[in-house]
């Protein structure tokens, strides 16, 4: 469906809907069988400026809504859910809070190049001990003349190991109630102290690159803090809204994916001496794939608009990963079940989108986080 999109979103979507079927599907399942990043097609996209989609013309980004990046992180998700996640990372998570919160010279400095496809956004918040509780962050940045010394450990950073800084989240203080006051700060990969390991033998999106950072007495420029000092965590929880769009959109993709295989061979598969669609079972189950993933596509359009018109959307964007995520999960198991046996191999692809969309139930905040955020914004908590 089209959803009344203009031209120029229309345009686009066919643009990354033929690069992602020429670039990036024919070689998804080698990818996550070495789990191999694809480095080379993420400089293409740079060029093609899909990596600056919602980003302003001056500097150097398309000029985009929030409805066209949607589209375009769906349909890289389609082709495969890591290009799709390491895609959905740079943008939402990497590069937009530059340029929400960064100063003029902090965005000429660090978002174009990401922009420009130079290197890759990374944003590190996760932490061994803080993942879901992101108000339990342990690293800290402690200010000493014109520098901060960060020290610390994050985990599951999604492509720190391509990036030439990352946005990290430290303990900068307390605030006058004795609470923890956590900022950003743009730190450059290349800096003393700073180890980067991309080691994680992951069960899905196994194209996406995902490390583990150490800071060990780390020195950055007092300029290189991000927005407000403090408000770093209503920043990266305005980021986290964003970022959870992405990964709706991201399901939506993957779940697609996996219900066209699954349409498919259900009109070529025959027993019983007629093609498996014919029997009211597979219909059922292709009805309500069809539908779920509608309905999520739908909210994920909701919610990218609503950013879009700054309008509140966080209640939105947990609707709708919430919903996508769970239904993604759902739809590619349904989708390997109508293959039977066939489904299980990997030559078919589809359990390899059950294991990438299993990681959308988790990232960007738990199934179970979303709905404390659902519940908090219905004034629960």
């Amino acid at each position: 469906m089209d959803f009344g999109l203009t031209k120029e979103q229309k345009m686009i979507q066919d643009m990354v809907r033929q690069f992602a079927r020429s670039e990036i599907a024919p070689n998804a399942e080698k990818w996550d069988k070495e789990a191999t990043f694809p480095i080379e097609v993420f400089k293409k996209m740079g060029e093609l400026g899909f990596l600056g989609l919602p980003f302003p013309e001056r500097y150097g980004g398309a000029g985009a809504d929030t409805i066209t990046y949607a589209i375009a992180v769906e349909e890289i998700g389609r082709a495969c859910g890591g290009t799709g996640l390491s895609y959905a990372a740079a943008v939402s998570l990497g590069a937009s809070p530059l340029y929400y919160f960064g100063t003029e010279q902090q965005k000429q400095e660090y978002l174009v190049p990401l922009i420009k496809g130079e290197a890759l956004g990374s944003f590190g918040l996760t932490e061994p001990n803080a993942g879901s509780d992101a108000g339990g962050t342990r690293t800290t940045a402690v200010l000493e003349g014109d520098h901060y010394r960060i020290n610390g450990e994050k985990c599951w950073i999604t492509n720190a190991g391509y990036a030439k800084c990352v946005i990290v989240t430290a303990v900068t203080g307390e605030d006058l109630r004795g609470k923890k006051v956590i900022s950003a700060l743009i730190v450059p990969t290349n800096q003393e102290g700073f180890q980067i390991r991309c080691e994680y033998d992951k069960m899905g999106v196994r194209a996406s690159n995902t490390c583990e950072l150490v800071l060990t007495d780390v020195k950055v420029p007092k300029e290189n803090l991000l927005g407000d000092p403090e408000k770093g965590f209503k920043q990266f929880l305005y980021t986290l809204d964003g970022g959870r769009i992405s990964i709706a959109a991201l399901a939506v993709g993957i779940a697609q994916a996996a219900f066209d295989k699954a349409l498919t061979y259900a009109k070529e598969r025959k027993q019983f001496g007629r093609t498996i669609s014919q029997f009211q079972a597979i219909q059922f189950k292709l009805a309500d794939m069809a539908m779920e993933i509608e309905l999520a596509r739908n909210m994920v359009m909701k919610a990218a608009w609503l950013k879009d018109q700054e309008k509140p959307f966080s209640k939105e964007a947990a609707f709708a990963k919430l919903f996508a995520s769970e239904m993604a999960t759902k739809v590619c198991n349904q989708a390997l079940q109508i293959h039977g046996g066939y489904g299980y191999m990997r030559e078919y692809g589809i359990e390899r989108m059950l294991r990438d969309a299993k990681l959308m139930e988790i990232g960007e905040g738990t199934s179970e986080i979303q709905r404390l955020v659902i519940a908090r914004q219905l004034g629960c908590l």
